[in-house]
C-alpha cells in the first residue's frame, strides 16, 4: 500500500476463535471487494497485530500493546465524507458482514488519520 491521499480509515477487531475462518474468508472474498468500489476509496490492506522489539534509546525494547485488536484493515481514502457516504453505508451491509460475522466482533476500533507529511 502506497499512501499517497490525506487521509486513511483504519478499522480493527478481534473475532471470536470459532468464526475465525469465516471472518478471514468474507472480509477477503466480500467486504473488502465491496467497499474497494465505492467511490473515494483508494486502497485496502490487512494486517495481524504482532509484538515487536525495535531499538529506542540505544537499547532494544520488547513491546506488547495491550487492549490492541488482532484484526487491523486500512482503508486509504480521499476524504472524511467518504466515510458517510451512501455509497460506503450500503458496502458495508452488503454479503455475509452483517449477520455471519459482524455479531461475532469485539473491542472494534475505527481510527482516522490525516497526512501530516509530506
Amino acid at each position: 500500500m502506497s499512501i499517497d491521499s490525506g487521509y486513511l480509515f483504519l478499522a480493527s477487531m478481534d473475532v471470536t476463535p470459532d468464526k475465525e475462518d469465516t471472518f478471514n474468508e468474507v472480509y477477503e472474498s466480500e467486504h473488502i471487494p465491496f467497499l474497494e468500489k465505492v467511490p473515494g476509496v483508494l486502497s485496502v490492506a490487512r494486517f495481524t497485530t504482532e509484538d515487536l522489539t525495535l531499538s529506542i534509546g540505544g537499547e532494544l525494547r520488547s513491546i506488547k500493546v495491550e487492549g490492541q485488536p488482532k484484526h487491523t484493515a486500512a482503508y486509504e481514502i480521499e476524504s472524511p465524507e467518504v466515510l458517510v457516504s451512501d455509497a460506503w453505508g450500503k458496502a458495508v451491509e452488503m454479503g455475509r458482514w452483517s449477520s455471519e460475522v459482524r455479531p461475532h466482533t469485539t473491542r472494534r476500533r475505527h481510527i482516522l488519520l490525516k497526512r501530516t507529511h509530506p
